[in-house]
């Protein structure tokens, strides 16, 4: 019962719940298309784990004080996630963009030069996934609703 009395990880996990969510509506927004797969991929607006890390930092910050060794390891995680969300996992992506756009050249040559029986399996074949990482805008985003969801908690539910 312990885990239920942790409100800086309650909050931050319920921002990445939400985080996760609201993405289904704003893609569809974007493109009027449901993506249900969203509520569990990464990538995306708004980022789920900058989401997670600024609301953990910010319900440690109002619980302990911006002079607390929790905020200070919270402030510090949560900024390596943030610069890793823009940096190694967005140029993740973009790689997995040229190696898909590799495979679908070397299948259309292949496709050219020889004709496969079996067309089931290359129909089947999965994709690198390209949204890894973050465009900044996006972590700006998940950290800004992490903050926000944190201070509204503590504004309706005062420690």
């Amino acid at each position: 019962m312990e885990f239920f009395a942790n409100i800086p990880l309650l909050i931050a996990l319920f921002t990445i719940g939400f985080a996760q969510f609201i993405k289904v509506p704003l893609q569809y927004i974007a493109t009027r298309k449901v993506e249900w797969e969203l509520l569990t991929s990464t990538g995306g607006m708004p980022s789920s784990h900058s989401g997670a890390v600024t609301a953990l930092a910010t319900a440690l910050a109002i619980e302990y004080g911006f002079d607390s060794p929790y905020f200070a390891i919270s402030a510090i995680f949560g900024i390596i996630v943030m610069f890793d969300a823009t940096g190694i996992r967005r140029h993740a992506g973009y790689q997995a963009t040229v190696v898909n756009q590799l495979v679908t050249d070397f299948n259309k040559f292949s496709e050219e030069m020889k004709h496969w029986p079996d067309k089931q399996a290359e129909e089947k074949r999965n994709e690198l996934k390209e949204l890894l990482g973050h465009q900044p805008i996006e972590v700006f985003f998940g950290g800004l609703l992490g903050v926000v969801i944190s201070i509204t908690f503590y504004m309706i539910f005062p420690v």
